[in-house]
């Protein structure tokens, strides 16, 4: 794998990005570190991260994984330096307290938190630093709409980006990114950086699989005029395009036990619940399948050679998972299949959005 540009950064990471939000929950610390060893191993360079993991987020995992990341790092002599360490500061509360009180993000607040993730993560320097979602309202998490009613805004951006700035000019931080961003919140970060003088963001951090290419919808335009990076999470549709639910019924996914869809009924409830995603996963799953591939391998070709993807992010919960999906890299669609791919599109849209 060719090392690839973040944005205007002058950061290079590998086009596969390791996610690490299970771990702390559904991965113990000893099979995390497991990961992460045959991660870098395999040429893996890029971990991402956040303040608010383990996922699902509870009080008392808060944290866990950058501390387990950290663990590993002080381990590892020498592996801080061959790996591009990426993690997040949570938004508003979003009914998580324990994050942070309140419906702002002000500076005092990214400071804060820039320092607990540098603690936890034992690093002296995060390598991009991006919000995890805004602070004003947004369609995200599975809404739709954006509603000006619900508008409860209380920092501005340009607060926001100049905090960001000043962790750069301390050199806590080298590059700045977003994430479950619209294109109004990209370029307007853009704008307010070169107006001002502050850091450009090189990133945006969005969902991006079959089941919801709303990244498309003027978001790539967006990014590719404005020279920012998309670091596509959720490749697989949180489960739905492995095929591992195809055999459920029809009404929602009957999950091994496991499974995150199964084991957390608030991710049932958000976007990857619905019955029109599953129904569209099946879809693809049998198209994959039609053409001698595993749902797995058309699904992650499918960012891993999209122009509009710079990083594509894979979360795993064994090290069966990361060689499998780090040996769907090199596989191509034809493109039948891929005109396939967009009429399903063309029915379903994207249900999972």
């Amino acid at each position: 794998m060719n090392k690839i540009p973040l944005g205007q950064s002058d950061l290079r990471v590998t086009p596969i990005c390791l996610g690490t939000m299970t771990f702390g929950e559904q991965v113990d610390e000893a099979t995390a570190h497991a990961i992460l060893d045959r991660s870098l191993e395999r040429g893996v360079d890029f971990i991402d991260t956040a303040e608010m993991y383990a996922v699902p987020a509870r009080a008392e995992t808060f944290g866990a994984t950058e501390t387990i990341i950290g663990r590993w790092l002080r381990q590892r002599p020498g592996a801080r330096e061959k790996i591009v360490l990426a993690t997040k500061v949570a938004g508003p509360s979003r009914g998580m307290p324990w994050v942070r009180a309140g419906q702002g993000l002000t500076a005092a607040d990214i400071q804060a938190s820039c320092e607990g993730s540098l603690r936890r993560l034992q690093t002296e320097v995060i390598d991009l630093y991006q919000i995890h979602w805004p602070e004003r309202h947004v369609p995200a998490f599975g809404a739709m709409y954006y509603e000006p009613a619900k508008e409860r805004s209380q920092t501005s951006l340009h607060e926001q980006l100049e905090a960001l700035g000043r962790l750069v000019q301390a050199g806590k931080v080298r590059a700045i990114g977003l994430s479950n961003e619209t294109p109004y919140g990209v370029h307007e970060f853009v704008r307010l950086a070169e107006q001002h003088g502050l850091p450009r963001v090189a990133t945006v951090q969005n969902p991006y699989c079959l089941v919801n290419r709303s990244y498309e919808n003027g978001l790539d335009e967006t990014c590719h005029r404005l020279g920012v990076s998309l670091l596509a999470y959720s490749p697989l549709g949180f489960g739905l395009l492995t095929g591992k639910y195809d055999a459920s019924g029809t009404s929602g996914p009957e999950a091994p036990a496991q499974a995150r869809i199964a084991r957390y009924e608030s991710v049932r409830q958000q976007r990857w619940g619905r019955p029109d995603a599953l129904a569209a996963a099946r879809r693809y799953n049998r198209l994959a399948r039609e053409h001698g591939l595993t749902p797995t391998q058309m699904a992650l070709a499918f960012c891993y050679t999209q122009w509009r993807v710079a990083s594509t992010i894979i979360g795993v919960t064994s090290l069966a998972q990361l060689d499998e999906d780090l040996d769907a890299w090199g596989t191509t669609l034809t493109p039948e299949l891929l005109a396939a791919i967009d009429a399903i599109r063309w029915e379903s849209r994207d249900p999972a959005i």
